[in-house]
């Protein structure tokens, strides 16, 4: 490949990562653009996790052997069958600079001054695998070492050759950029979809997967279900004791909420906002999902300073009638949740078990019947991704 060549594929490596939306996505474009770009047959990106001292591979790509997946869940390598990493990583330009990348074969060779030495397991896994020589960059991110990119070609296929390491140096800063842009973007979409003061989600998430959820249903029938629940005595607690007490009621409830909801799989615990909380599952049966609901309003009740929560159950799994939009599943467990609390229920109201709530199917857009001026202004208000 010329110089004009190897430019070319940089600058698509770059491309391809920049447009990645996210980490997986980056991942795969960083190992599939080094496999063009070294003319390899085969690609892996890892993350070295000092905290379990593993070298874990987050993609493969390209020509898999038996046995090896695009995403593996669990493949990793403990760090000392690869001295390299812990070792020259590390210690070798601790001082300054970037480690270079090296070259392996099947044969083995011995490393050239300055590089690391023969890794029995690469060589061993290089030959089971039916590939004949592989070139290893290590990746340096905010100056540690952050993992590897490995590169690899099949037997009878040219060798690596140290311009191929060179270049292969090259490439893992480029994506070593990448991937910190990838991280920064992360940040972004997690701090936008999170509640600062509990840790939860915000509505802005549960707008968008309520969305998604509801057009699951209507694909291949999965149940979804909306806890919607009010803390009760805030306001009194902040009267009372101060805001910051009532912020610590707020984050207790949040941890209870979250407790709660990690008996249903998949379930996302969320903070609507002020004092209102809702607990979003897809799959769960609505008897599962009820049944959490009623723990969650019995713990709810002996948090201290607080007065028990009003929650409001509305699932697909129940005779709600149609669901035209995923604003009136909100709209149907919000109407339960306010039923729960005008009537001082103990226990949750459920929609479609529970008389009442789903009279809304015979409304215009608004209110859920009989609520206050305040439910239709919160209505009006919910953002474009869940209207209906």
């Amino acid at each position: 490949m010329g110089e004009d060549a190897r430019l070319r594929a940089v600058v698509e490596l770059a491309q391809a990562m920049a447009s990645a939306q996210t980490s997986n996505e980056s991942w795969r474009a960083a190992a599939l653009g080094a496999r063009d770009a070294l003319a390899g047959s085969f690609a892996a990106l890892s993350v070295w996790e000092r905290d379990l001292g593993q070298l874990k591979v987050l993609v493969n790509a390209g020509d898999l052997a038996e046995g090896e997946e695009e995403f593996p869940e669990d493949e990793s390598y403990p760090v000392h069958r690869f001295p390299e990493i812990a070792e020259f990583l590390h210690e070798r330009w601790a001082g300054g600079g970037e480690p270079n990348a090296w070259v392996e074969t099947v044969d083995g060779p011995a490393a050239a001054a300055g590089e690391p030495g023969y890794s029995h397991e690469r060589v061993t896994a290089l030959r089971r695998r039916g590939r004949g020589c592989c070139v290893v960059a290590p990746i340096v991110l905010h100056g540690r070492a952050w993992g590897e990119l490995y590169v690899a070609r099949l037997l009878g296929e040219p060798l690596f050759g140290r311009d191929d390491a060179d270049f292969a140096t090259v490439i893992a800063s480029v994506v070593a950029s990448g991937i910190a842009q990838t991280e920064r973007l992360e940040e972004v979409r997690r701090l936008a979809f999170t509640d600062p003061l509990t840790g939860l989600a915000n509505r802005r998430a549960v707008d968008a997967r309520l969305d998604a959820a509801v057009a699951r249903h209507r694909t291949d029938g999965s149940v979804v279900s909306l806890v919607v629940c009010d803390l009760n005595g805030l306001k009194r607690v902040n009267d009372t004791h101060g805001h910051a007490v009532g912020d610590r009621l707020l984050e207790r409830f949040g941890s209870l909420l979250s407790v709660c909801g990690a008996r249903l799989p998949g379930a996302l615990a969320a903070r609507l906002g002020g004092d209102e909380f809702c607990l979003l599952t897809v799959g769960p049966a609505s008897d599962a999902v009820v049944e959490v609901a009623g723990e969650l309003c019995r713990r709810a009740a002996e948090l201290e300073l607080g007065e028990g929560v009003a929650c409001g159950v509305a699932s697909t799994g129940d005779a709600i009638g149609p669901l035209p939009s995923a604003r009136r599943l909100f709209r149907l467990a919000d109407a339960a949740q306010y039923r729960a609390k005008a009537a001082r229920s103990v226990g949750p109201v459920v929609a479609g078990r529970d008389g009442g709530v789903v009279r809304l199917a015979d409304e215009p857009p608004g209110a859920p019947s009989g609520a206050p001026s305040g439910e239709r202004r919160r209505f009006r208000g919910m953002t474009r991704g869940s209207s209906g």
